[in-house]
């Protein structure tokens, strides 16, 4: 087997993705601090966070911060529009206990198993359905923040909106990426405030430089800083959210004021297990985020996957087999537990996980692989759902003064989400995470669509402790269902690799979700390609635009010190102090 040193296994970003804006870190050096830290995707949400952290305020009140700026200059990926899930760690409790914060949307009461289908009676396509009202789902990343921003705020709620108002007023600069973004999507930019906002009057894109001002916004987030969360759930902004999203040009959905209304976020404990002397933690589902990264590591376990650091053949064999496995118990088990029973600590038991594991061949692949039956009642009842979840999503992370940190995912699902603007943000399209096809060979798909049923989702805002219950690693990343694998691919690259936290969300992708490897296309990773099909393997080489935005804590002799790594293929940011 080929040998290559740890930097040819991490080499060859020559990535042809349009990020533009420098990043304050090095391919291989983090950005340091000695009390907080903010890494964002964008340099105006990373500046809000760091001066909410600089007035006082808390990881929670960052995240705010850093949300409501998010959703004005990166509206492709996440916004006030969408949903979220928030890990939170309370730097006072020793135990290391971590909460999980959930804004996923819900399906209007009106939704049906059918909804995406045609009038045959077969699954419509993805481009057919993704802008207009049908697949808006009730936004909830408001509501998530401020029950939150209860546990642990300590700013003032209204204060934190300062950063976001300031720049929607003023207006900010059209970056590179959102140029790229807007001029791909052009020919498809059928919403009138959509194209009106974003646009010339030729209805070409606003290029990179124009000062784009959004005094809706700005109107919006004064309402929300006075009133909280409630107008965006009842009231005249409630109003234009559902009739929106029931009359629009280009398809209507079926929302009611009564969704809107009746929506609540969730505070869950967050799903915890073990991984080599570590302990990992993620979200509850419906992000199947948590459980399915948890399940690669567990599988990953019997294999001592730090001597492989120069072994790039066998680690993206090995990684990828486990992904292919931990996909397949995805497909078929997962979807939201208030409507399914899914078997989730039988799924994480060791004695499952091991079997599992031992279908890995570290010389060659797997053939068909099927989902494992750790209830075979259960196995029976669901057919596979699709994977089918589209990439534009945000992540960031933050770690306060006070100990006290935020991992937190959010996401409009596509990229501009369904393009219905309300109050000068842009509306989810995050029921496309639901399976098109309901049954299949006549039994019911778990993750099919049903009214007030949360979507499926792959957001995996993680947080990593060590032997000693310290905090030790804060990650996550946009991606579609490639999140998962993104994340898995960082932890074990800064647990078992001895990657510092740059070098782990830098480093080249490769993963399975279950079809072919896939490996980052202008990157050194092309040239296992053939060493890998000798394997068995089907390999693609592919475009893994990741936006992977981490801190690291590190307890050496002179104390605690934070290190932040910004994903070069986007255009973040890290600040601290």
């Amino acid at each position: 087997m080929k040998r290559l040193p740890l930097k040819a296994f991490l080499g060859g970003l020559g990535l042809l993705v349009a990020c533009g804006a420098a990043i304050q870190a090095t391919a291989d050096e983090p950005v340091t601090a000695a009390e907080q830290m903010v890494v964002a995707a964008n340099p105006h949400a990373t500046e809000a966070g760091i001066r909410i952290l600089r007035s006082g305020g808390s990881a929670v009140d960052a995240a705010i911060a850093v949300q409501l700026v998010l959703s004005l200059v990166e509206p492709q990926s996440s916004g006030i529009g969408g949903g979220a899930f928030m890990l939170h760690f309370d730097g006072s409790d020793a135990s290391g206990q971590v909460t999980v914060y959930s804004g996923r949307e819900t399906a209007p009461a009106a939704a049906g198993p059918d909804m995406f289908l045609s009038d045959n009676g077969t699954p419509g396509s993805f481009l057919a359905r993704q802008y207009g009202g049908l697949p808006v789902g009730v936004p909830g990343v408001m509501r998530m923040l401020e029950l939150a921003h209860a546990d642990h705020g300590r700013l003032p709620w209204a204060e934190l909106f300062d950063p976001a108002i300031e720049l929607a007023e003023n207006g900010f600069e059209i970056s590179p990426r959102l140029y790229f973004l807007l001029d791909r999507i052009a020919p498809d930019a059928r919403a009138e405030s959509f194209r009106a906002h974003y646009f010339d009057a030729a209805g070409n894109a606003h290029e990179t430089g124009h000062l784009l001002v959004n005094d809706e916004y700005a109107a919006t987030l004064r309402l929300l800083a006075a009133e909280g969360a409630e107008p965006m759930y009842t009231g005249a902004l409630a109003r234009a959210i559902v009739e929106r999203v029931n009359e629009n040009a280009i398809g209507q959905g079926f929302m009611t004021a009564a969704d809107l209304e009746g929506y609540r976020a969730e505070q869950l404990e967050a799903l915890c297990s073990a991984y080599r002397q570590w302990r990992v933690c993620g979200p509850q589902l419906p992000s199947s985020g948590g459980l399915t990264v948890q399940q690669i590591l567990g599988l990953l376990e019997r294999f001592d996957i730090g001597e492989l650091r120069d072994d790039p053949v066998t680690a993206i064999h090995l990684l990828a087999e486990a992904g292919r496995l931990a996909f397949a118990d995805r497909s078929l088990y997962m979807a939201d537990p208030e409507f399914v029973d899914v078997p989730v600590a039988e799924l994480l038991d060791p004695v499952y996980v091991r079997q599992r594991s031992l279908l890995i061949d570290p010389a060659s692949a797997m053939g068909e692989v099927v989902a494992g039956e750790p209830l075979p009642a259960v196995a029976t009842l669901f057919s596979p759902s699709p994977v089918s979840e589209m990439t534009s999503t945000s992540h960031f992370s933050i770690v306060d003064r006070y100990g006290n940190a935020v991992s937190m995912t959010s996401s409009v699902q596509g990229a501009f989400g369904s393009q219905l603007m309300v109050g000068g943000f842009i509306l989810n399209n995050q029921l496309t995470d639901f399976a098109f096809q309901p049954e299949v060979d006549g039994r019911p798909v778990a993750n099919r669509p049903e009214g007030g049923k949360r979507p499926l989702s792959s957001m995996t805002p993680s947080i990593v402790f060590d032997n000693e219950n310290r905090l030790r690693l804060l990650i996550g990343s946009p991606g579609g269902t490639r999140i998962i694998s993104y994340v898995a691919q960082a932890i074990v690259g800064f647990l078992d690799f001895g990657l510092n936290i740059q070098e782990a969300v830098a480093a080249p992708h490769f993963l399975s979700r279950g079809g072919p490897i896939e490996l980052e296309q202008n990157t050194d990773l092309a040239e296992h390609a053939d060493a890998l099909r000798a394997l068995g393997h089907d390999v693609a080489i592919r475009g893994l635009n990741s936006g992977l935005h981490g801190i690291a804590i590190d307890y050496g002799d002179r104390g605690r010190m934070l290190l932040g790594g910004v994903d070069p293929r986007r255009e973040g940011l890290a600040l601290g102090d």
